[in-house]
């Protein structure tokens, strides 16, 4: 087999394998809230729990310290008192829950929470024009902050 064509093999596996890892993960208007679970994984991967504490606790990402309280992130400061402590959500909820209530909260507790959702393109009102269509948090980084939780047990 000639060098270039070799080249040209390669390129296309790894295009291939590309789409073939992109199309795993489930688009948010696909997501499927059923009895108060999503039961399958957004992105057939398994989540990390680490990344999920830093997305957590990231102003600039979930920005769930904002409003919740938890002791395992102790060492960050201001932790907000709008929404319920997380110490023993896990305890609480299964994965599937807890997927649920990050993707969308509002189809969970209801439209008048506070709380976004934060693989949803059902985000309100007067939405900068710049994020319109997009998530607030990847599929990957919901299913890293879903099996961050899933460890908070009392």
């Amino acid at each position: 087999m000639a060098f270039k064509t070799r080249i040209w093999l390669a390129a296309a596996v790894a295009i291939t394998t590309t789409a073939a890892v992109a199309s795993a993960e489930t688009a948010p208007g696909d997501v499927k809230v059923e009895d108060g679970v999503v039961s399958a994984s957004l992105t057939g991967q398994p989540g990390d729990p680490a990344e999920g504490r830093k997305t957590f606790a990231d102003r600039k990402l979930g920005n769930c310290l904002a409003c919740h309280a938890v002791a395992d992130q102790s060492e960050q400061l201001f932790h907000g008192e709008v929404g319920p402590e997380l110490n023993g959500v896990g305890d609480r909820w299964s994965p599937e829950e807890l997927r649920a209530i990050v993707v969308n909260s509002k189809a969970i507790f209801s439209e008048d929470t506070i709380m976004p959702g934060f693989y949803s393109l059902d985000v309100g009102k007067d939405v900068r024009k710049d994020l319109v269509g997009k998530t607030i948090l990847s599929a990957q980084q919901v299913e890293d902050v879903v099996a961050y939780l899933a460890t908070l047990k009392e």
